[in-house]
C-alpha cells in the first residue's frame, strides 16, 4: 500500500483519468444550478443530471471531478461511525454516451491496485445478481478471483422514473480486528471491516412509469469514489477522522478544550463532530450559503449550532469556530480558492452566528429551568414532547441537551412527542418541496450544436432551429395563435436573465406569425431560448424571423446594471474590502444590490455611497468592455461574484479607474447615460447581508418627482412656503411635546388621587395585603407606573385593569417577594382573571401583564381575582 496525502490522492485521481482523455473540472457549487429539486450539491453527478438524461450536449463525453458535497441525512451518526460525514469530496469520472463497462472496470482496479497499491488479496468486488456483462469483465479482462465476486439484489441503482442501472462495489477488508467477530461477517456487513471505496454505475435501462424497463440508446457511467476513506486506507488510520484531511481541525478543538482526543468516548464523538462540521460550515459559506431558518441556510445553522453544542460538551465555553475555519482553509485553500479569498467573510460570519446562539442558548435555557420547576410544583417528571420541540423550534435549543439538562434534575423528556412535532413539521416542509409550480423546464436540445449559436444584440434576423411547449421539454414543429411556447433561434437579439438582471422582451416576427417574448433565458448549456406567446398566426420551425427588442425597457435595464457596478465598487470604498454581492436585481424599474457586511450602513455612510456613484456618472467615463483570458482577468483586478462559475474566456466590463467587474450583462456605453443615482432605501435581509435598493435614469426622475409631490402637499397642508415645511414641522412637533407633557402630569395627578384613596379597599388574604381594583389609565405604561405606586404602598397583591381606547381591557398583576414567598403567583392570577372576560396569556411570578376581550365581564372578572389570590396562599 502506497502512502499518501488527501491531496496527493486527489490529484493522481484528477490526473489518471486525464490521461485517459477525460475533461478535468473543478467542483461545483455546493448550491445547485437550474435544479430546484435539489436542495444541496450531495453527490458527484449532480451538476450533471442533464447530461445523463440526454437533455442536454456535454462540453466532454468523458469528464473527471473532485465534488465537495453535503448531505445532513445521516447527521446523528457523525462522530458515531468511521466513515458518517455532513461534508464530504466525492472523486468521480463519467462518460456521457461514450465508454462503458469494458473501460472502466479495468481503469477502477488500475488505479487501485497499481497507483495506490492496495494489496489484490484485500479487494472485494459486488455486483447486481443479474449483470453477467460485469461478471465476465471482472473475472476474464481484469483477472478477479471469482471467489471474490458476490452477486447482490440491492446493486442497482434507481430513483424513481429515468435512467438507472446495476452498479459494481469495490471493498477493502481492513482485517478481522475491525469485525463484529460474527462468524458471518462478510461484505455488507455493518461493521467496519469491509469499508466500500468506488462504486460503479451502469446507467444502461430506462425506467418507465409502469415500472418496466428499456435498454438506452447512450449508457452511461457515473462512478463516485469518497476522498476521506481512500485516505483513511492509505493512511492506514482507523477512521476518515484521523487522516490529514480532518485530524487538524481535532487538534485544534482539543487544545482549547484541554483535552487528549481519545481520552474517552463521549469527548471523542464531540471532537469529531466538531471537526466535520467546520469543514461543512466553511464550505458552505464559501459558496454563499448564509444561516437561516429555511432551506439551505437552515441546513448550515443546524450544522453550526451542533458544533457549538458539542464544544460546550467539551468544556468550550467562548467562541472557537473562527479558528476551526482558520485551519479548514489552511487545509484546503489552495484546492478550493475562493475559502482563501473569502476567509474574513467567512469568519465574519460564524461570530456572528456563533455569538447569536450563545444568546440562544441562555434564552433557551432560562426557559427549561422554569418548566422544571413547573413540573416540580406538579410532582412531574417527563417534559411533554411539544415544549421540547418549541425549544427547539423557536431557540434552536437542541433536543439532546434538553435531555440532558432534564436527566441531571431526574426527569426525561417525551421523545415521541417531539418526533411526533418535528414530523408535523417535516411534513409541511416535504409538501412544500413538492409543490411543482414554478420548476424550470429543461429543454432537450439534443441536435443543437450550442457553440453554432449566436447572440448579436445588432441582429435584426435569424431563423427558428427548435421549438418548445413553454412547460415541456420535448419540441415541437409549429405552434399556433395562443400557444404559449420557448425557441431557440441561430442567432438572437434577445439578452438572456442572468446575474441578477432580467432578460430582454419584445417580439419575433415569423412569414406567418408572431411571438410576443415575455422572458429570455439562458440554459444550463448556453444556449439562449426566447419564451412567450404565439399572439397571431403560425410559427414553424426553420423559418425566417425577425426580432423587435423593447429598447427603451432595456437602456433602463442597462443604467441600472452599469449603477450596480458603480455601487459595488463605492460600498468596497466607504465600507471596506470585506464587500461582496451576495444577490442583486437589476430592473428597467430599479435596482437592488445585496452585499456582505455585519451592521447597519449609516445615513452619512450612505450619503457618501451616492456622492461618490453620481461622481462617476458625472465624469462621463466611456465603460469599456472585453472578453480575457481568466487569469488575467484576474490579474488585472477583475472582481468575480461570489459562487459563480466561469469558463477559461470572461467578458470584463470596467469603468476606468473605478470598478472592474467580470459581467455578462448589458451595459451603457458611457456612464453619464445613468443620468441620476439615487439610493431609495437600506435594510437588513439577514446575518451579515445588507440590502440598498436604488433608481436611475427615468426612475431617478420619477422618484424625485413624487417627492417634489410629497413635500408640496405637506407644505399645503401645513399652510406654509415649501421651504418652511421643516421649520413648521419642527414647531409642531415642540406643540405636541408639550401637550403629551401637560396629559402626563394630569395622569399623574389622576394616579395620587387613585393612590391615595386604597387603604379601604385593601384586604388581608391570610396575612397577605391585596387590592383589585378597577382604574383610569390611557396607556400602558401609565397602567404600570399606577401598578408600582400601589405596591409600593399596599404591599402584597396588586391587581389592576383599566378599559383602554377601542374598548379594549388591560390587566396587570403585580406581587411583592414577600407574598411570592407565601404562594402569590402574578402570572397564574393575570391569566385566571383575564380568562372570565374573554382574554389569556401569563407571566412571571412577580409581575404579568395580560388583556381582555368582553368589557361586560370585567367586573366579574375582577371580582374572581380574590378568590383566586386566597387559593394560593399557603
Amino acid at each position: 500500500m502506497k502512502y499518501m496525502t488527501g491531496n496527493e490522492i486527489r490529484e493522481k485521481f484528477l490526473k489518471f483519468f486525464e490521461e485517459k482523455q477525460h475533461l478535468m473540472l473543478p467542483s461545483a457549487s455546493l448550491i445547485p444550478q437550474d435544479d430546484p429539486t435539489l436542495l444541496i450539491i450531495g453527490a458527484g453527478m449532480a451538476p450533471f443530471k442533464p447530461f445523463f438524461t440526454g437533455k442536454m450536449k456535454p462540453p466532454s463525453p468523458r469528464i473527471t471531478t473532485c465534488q465537495k458535497c453535503v448531505r445532513t441525512g445521516d447527521i446523528e451518526n457523525v462522530g458515531r461511525t468511521a466513515r458518517h460525514h455532513t461534508f464530504f469530496e466525492m472523486l468521480g469520472d463519467f462518460s456521457f454516451g461514450d465508454y462503458f463497462k469494458k473501460e472502466i472496470i479495468p481503469w477502477s482496479w488500475e488505479f487501485l491496485t497499481k497507483v495506490c497499491e492496495l494489496p489484490v488479496d484485500k479487494l472485494w468486488i459486488t455486483i447486481h445478481t443479474e449483470d453477467d456483462e460485469a461478471y465476465e469483465i471482472w473475472t476474464k479482462d481484469v483477472g478477479v478471483d471469482p471467489s471474490r465476486i458476490i452477486r447482490m439484489e440491492e446493486n442497482f441503482w434507481e430513483i424513481g422514473s429515468g435512467p438507472c442501472g446495476p452498479c459494481s462495489e469495490i471493498h477493502i477488508d481492513l482485517g478481522e480486528e475491525r469485525g463484529c467477530g460474527k462468524p458471518d461477517c462478510a461484505v455488507g456487513c455493518d461493521c467496519d471491516r469491509f469499508l466500500e471505496l468506488w462504486n460503479l454505475v451502469f446507467t444502461q435501462y430506462n425506467q418507465h412509469e409502469d415500472g418496466t424497463y428499456t435498454p438506452l440508446k447512450n449508457k452511461n457511467i457515473d462512478t463516485g469514489a469518497g476522498l476521506e476513506r481512500l485516505a483513511s486506507v492509505l493512511q492506514e488510520k482507523p477512521s476518515n477522522f484521523e487522516t490529514d484531511l480532518m485530524f487538524p481541525i481535532i487538534e485544534y478543538a482539543a487544545k482549547i478544550a484541554g483535552i487528549e482526543y481519545g481520552a474517552d468516548e463521549k469527548s471523542k464523538v464531540s471532537l469529531k463532530v466538531i471537526a466535520d462540521h467546520a469543514r461543512s460550515m466553511t464550505f458552505m459559506i464559501g459558496d454563499g450559503i448564509l444561516p437561516s431558518n429555511e432551506g439551505r441556510g437552515y441546513v448550515l445553522r443546524r450544522i453550526l449550532r451542533r458544533a457549538v453544542r458539542h464544544g460546550r460538551l467539551i468544556g468550550i465555553n467562548q467562541m472557537f469556530l473562527a479558528g476551526a475555519v482558520d485551519i479548514v482553509i489552511e487545509m484546503f485553500g489552495h484546492v478550493y480558492t475562493n475559502l482563501a479569498e473569502k476567509r474574513e467573510y467567512i469568519q465574519k460570519v460564524i461570530e456572528m452566528e456563533e455569538t447569536s446562539f450563545l444568546r440562544t442558548l441562555k434564552q433557551g435555557s432560562e426557559l427549561l429551568n422554569e418548566e422544571i420547576a413547573k413540573l416540580k410544583e406538579s410532582n412531574g417528571t417527563v417534559l411533554d414532547g411539544a415544549t421540547a420541540f418549541k425549544l427547539n423550534d423557536t431557540f434552536g435549543f437542541p433536543w439532546e441537551l434538553t435531555a440532558e439538562i432534564l436527566e441531571e434534575n431526574g426527569m426525561t423528556m417525551d421523545k415521541a412527542g417531539f418526533d411526533a412535532a418535528l414530523e408535523v413539521q417535516r411534513k409541511m416542509a416535504r409538501d412544500a418541496r413538492d409543490d411543482k409550480a414554478g420548476r424550470p423546464v429543461i429543454y432537450n436540445t439534443n441536435g443543437i450544436v450550442v457553440a453554432d449559436l449566436k447572440v448579436d444584440e445588432a441582429a435584426t434576423a435569424g431563423k427558428i432551429v427548435k421549438m418548445y411547449p413553454a412547460h415541456d421539454a420535448q419540441p415541437i414543429e409549429n405552434a399556433g395563435d395562443g400557444t404559449e411556447v420557448a425557441v431557440i433561434c441561430d442567432v438572437t437579439a434577445f439578452h438572456a436573465e442572468g446575474g441578477g438582471q432580467l432578460g430582454d422582451i419584445g417580439t419575433i416576427t415569423a412569414p406567418t406569425g408572431v411571438i410576443e417574448v415575455s422572458v429570455t433565458k439562458k440554459l444550463p448549456d448556453g444556449a439562449t431560448i426566447m419564451i412567450g406567446n404565439v399572439i397571431e398566426g403560425v410559427v414553424n420551425v426553420g423559418e425566417e424571423v425577425t426580432f423587435s427588442v423593447q429598447n427603451a425597457r432595456k437602456n433602463d435595464i442597462a443604467r441600472n446594471h452599469t449603477a450596480t457596478h458603480l455601487l459595488h465598487a463605492a460600498l468596497k470604498q466607504v465600507l471596506g474590502s470585506h464587500v461582496n454581492q451576495a444577490g442583486s436585481y437589476v430592473g428597467p424599474d430599479r435596482l437592488r444590490f445585496d452585499f456582505s457586511h455585519f451592521s447597519q450602513v449609516t445615513e452619512a455612510e450612505l450619503k457618501e455611497v451616492e456622492a461618490i456613484v453620481n461622481e462617476e456618472i458625472l465624469a462621463a467615463k466611456n465603460v469599456v468592455i472585453e472578453e480575457l483570458p481568466i487569469e488575467e482577468a484576474k490579474q488585472r483586478g477583475a472582481t468575480a461574484l461570489f459562487g459563480e462559475k466561469y469558463g477559461d474566456v470572461v467578458r470584463v466590463v470596467t469603468v476606468p479607474g473605478f470598478s472592474m467587474e467580470f459581467c455578462g450583462g448589458s451595459h451603457v456605453s458611457n456612464t453619464a447615460q445613468i443620468g441620476m443615482f439615487k439610493i431609495t432605501t437600506e435594510a437588513s435581509t439577514g446575518a451579515g447581508v445588507r440590502r440598498i435598493e436604488a433608481v436611475t435614469g427615468h426612475g431617478a426622475v420619477e422618484h424625485v418627482n413624487a417627492t417634489e409631490a410629497m413635500v408640496k402637499g405637506l407644505a399645503v397642508e401645513l399652510k406654509c412656503r415649501v421651504n418652511d415645511v421643516p421649520a413648521r414641522l419642527e414647531a409642531l412637533q415642540a406643540e405636541l411635546k408639550a401637550t403629551q407633557k401637560k396629559a402626563e402630569e394630569l395622569a399623574a395627578q389622576i394616579a395620587k388621587a387613585q393612590v391615595s384613596n386604597v387603604a379601604d379597599q385593601v384586604r388581608d388574604l391570610k396575612g397577605v395585603p391585596a387590592i383589585v381594583q378597577k382604574v383610569e389609565a390611557d396607556s400602558i405604561d401609565a397602567l404600570r407606573n399606577l401598578g408600582d405606586q400601589m405596591r409600593d404602598k399596599v404591599g402584597g397583591v396588586v391587581v389592576l385593569a383599566a378599559v383602554m381606547d377601542g374598548g379594549k381591557i388591560s390587566i396587570l398583576t403585580m406581587a411583592t417577594k414577600d407574598a411570592i414567598a407565601k404562594g402569590a403567583h402574578a402570572g397564574n392570577i393575570v391569566k385566571a382573571v383575564a380568562k372570565v372576560c374573554g382574554g389569556g396569556g401569563g407571566g412571571r411570578p412577580d409581575m404579568a401583564q395580560t388583556g381582555g376581550k368582553d368589557v361586560s365581564k370585567l367586573d366579574e372578572a375582577l371580582e374572581s381575582a380574590w378568590g383566586t389570590i386566597e387559593a394560593m396562599i399557603k
